[in-house]
């Protein structure tokens, strides 16, 4: 399952984390807004966390979930 995202960069004196401000599940040319069904507020730590948690929330195969930022 192919994503993309909008993120948000948080610098931090500890590290820095992102938040996701937008989510779309992209399937060719067309993108659908999924956005509302993650948690937007949470502080990820890498993208390899996000994709844990994108396989997780839509029960599909880590090794199935690629993500792109936009």
């Amino acid at each position: 399952m192919q994503f993309e995202i909008q993120p948000n960069v948080d610098r931090r004196p500890d590290g820095d984390t992102f938040t996701v401000a937008r989510l779309f599940a992209a399937d060719g040319a067309r993108r659908r807004d999924l956005s509302h069904l993650i948690d937007r507020s949470y502080p990820y730590q890498s993208l390899r966390e996000l994709r844990w948690h994108l396989a997780e929330r839509f029960a599909v195969p880590v090794k199935g979930v690629e993500i792109r930022a936009a």
